[in-house]
């Protein structure tokens, strides 16, 4: 592949958001601005001298594909295509030891060069596995599980940037005295709001509501929405108190919720 056909290949790959390498057999021939980004490497020569055969940065976790699932002799593109679509995944690190899961495609050229496209799937991942493990729900309450949207708040996070809106959440701080009271206010409360909005068990009497608006006053309504309803049955009977916390601009959610 000549300097002008790799320059212009460069130049495509770095507009894409994925991660994308290609190969010339094992080689590493080009990285884009993001794979570099994610190994904090400032090119491909660094990454190649760096982090030695690619292979090797594949997580050996028994949930992705890794080296040890390759026969003796056989390319990991080789391996890894005799699966099905949705078993292509593999976790590597950043140099901080955070792990991410992804989804890869692969195109091949007659030339034995390979195109392959790392898409980030961590957080649907874990989305998915606990769901599958009914990790999602609160047992106790009925509502969503504190741990879980931890897990997917930055999914959420996207969501929210994605439709162009902001998060707002309110804290519900109520008199609860056991695990039927918990119930009784989840049911009543989630029958009152949108399928949209997440109902969070935050503590043994706290609760958070969390929710995309247009606006700070989209906000708000929804707030005076909410102090409305808590003052009148079902729900009156649990003494509440309410509190709005109102995403800032270019704030990430982790530093929202911990404004909450």
């Amino acid at each position: 592949m000549n300097t002008i056909s790799l320059s212009l290949l460069q130049g495509l790959a770095n507009h894409q958001k994925e991660l994308v390498v290609i190969f010339h057999k094992d080689t590493v021939l080009l990285t884009n601005n993001n794979f570099n980004t994610f190994f904090k490497v400032s090119s491909t020569a660094e990454f190649n001298s760096s982090f030695g055969n690619f292979i090797d940065n594949f997580v050996p976790h028994p949930y992705y594909f890794h080296k040890e699932k390759m026969a003796k002799e056989e390319s990991w593109f080789d391996a890894i295509l005799k699966l099905p679509q949705d078993d292509r995944i593999v976790s590597m690190m950043t140099p901080n030891f955070e792990p991410h899961a992804f989804s890869i495609e692969i195109d091949i050229d007659t030339n034995e060069y390979y195109i392959v496209t790392f898409t980030d799937i961590t957080q649907d991942l874990i989305k998915r596995i606990m769901i599958e493990n009914h990790a999602n729900m609160d047992k106790n309450s009925g509502a969503y599980a504190k741990e879980y949207f931890l897990q997917i708040s930055k999914s959420y996070e996207y969501a929210a940037k994605y439709n162009e809106k902001s998060i707002a959440s309110i804290l519900i701080s109520i008199e609860i005295k056991n695990s039927d009271d918990s119930k009784e206010f989840v049911n009543s409360f989630k029958n009152l709001i949108r399928k949209d909005d997440m109902l969070i068990n935050w503590s043994s009497n706290s609760f958070i509501l969390v929710y995309l608006v247009e606006s700070q006053e989209n906000a708000k309504q929804m707030f005076l929405k909410i102090q409305s309803i808590i003052t009148k049955p079902p729900i009156k009977k649990f003494k509440s108190k309410l509190q709005l916390t109102i995403q800032e601009e270019n704030e990430n959610i982790k530093s929202l919720i911990k404004r909450i």
